[in-house]
């Protein structure tokens, strides 16, 4: 079991409840990260499931979760001989902290696409990209030290005060410790870029509202790449979708979000 499996098990109970214990491993300044959230809850949600994969997770995050025990209570919706629709709650003392509906179903993965549009965007080689500075040790930023992320340089201009005044984000992306993509690394990979308004401008904290994510196809070994932009910064709320592609060039996951812009 990697690092990464142990910090989002989910141990049964009964029927409808799953015990995990948050990691603050996935921290970012106190708050942890949303995908790593939903990467605990979907254990639960695909063990009670009589299919395989979490094809379509929509989350809405109502509080800042806390590292230590929780609990995922699931309502099954319906199951179907092709999918299964749960609702899961993520829940501390008492309290919910994500409401997620979850579609899972059970994926050919051999299958091969009848259509497939390419990325949005073309990263460099690897080898030109480049990786943020390490955080501060006080900064409790430990997230960033649970993978690799490896950026296509102008989408991290605002690091130098050069951003490039379009909402994106651009990088490869592994867990630090080797193991294969799978659906749960998915989800944490697709809120895993810092918030796309960075290179628009905007700084701090930028927590997500609502995020929607869909597994399209199981990823093959190796690096992922994350392809993230944004259509409207308004009002103090904008968007962010993420492409993210295997190393075999297939689109193997797409997410939506909505969130607040950046806090101080």
């Amino acid at each position: 079991m990697t690092k990464f499996d142990e910090a989002t098990q989910a141990i049964r109970v009964d029927d409808t409840t799953y015990d995990v214990c948050l990691d603050d491993g996935y921290s970012i300044g106190g708050p942890l990260n949303g995908g790593y959230l939903m990467a605990a809850m979907l254990r639960a949600v695909v063990d009670a499931s009589p299919h395989a994969h979490p094809v379509s997770t929509s989350a809405q995050f109502l509080r800042v979760a806390r590292p230590g025990p929780a609990r995922v209570l699931l309502e099954q919706l319906k199951t179907g001989r092709t999918a299964a629709m749960t609702r899961a709650r993520l829940v501390q003392d008492g309290e919910s902290f994500i409401e997620a509906l979850v579609t899972t179903a059970t994926l050919n993965g051999e299958a091969a696409p009848d259509w497939a549009d390419g990325p949005s965007a073309v990263m460099p080689d690897l080898a030109d990209c480049v990786r943020l500075p390490q955080p501060k040790p006080q900064s409790n930023m430990n997230f960033s030290t649970q993978m690799e992320l490896v950026f296509d340089p102008p989408t991290i201009g605002w690091l130098t005060g050069a951003p490039t005044g379009r909402p994106e984000s651009r990088a490869y992306f592994r867990l630090a410790e080797p193991q294969d993509p799978d659906p749960y690394v998915l989800a944490l990979a697709v809120d895993a870029l810092p918030p796309v308004v960075f290179s628009a401008g905007a700084r701090g904290w930028a927590p997500t509202v609502e995020l929607t994510w869909h597994l399209r196809a199981l990823p093959a070994p190796g690096w992922l790449t994350l392809i993230g932009g944004g259509r409207l910064i308004s009002d103090g709320w904008f968007d962010e979708e993420v492409e993210v592609w295997d190393s075999a060039g297939r689109l193997v996951a797409q997410s939506r979000q909505i969130a607040r812009l950046g806090r101080g």
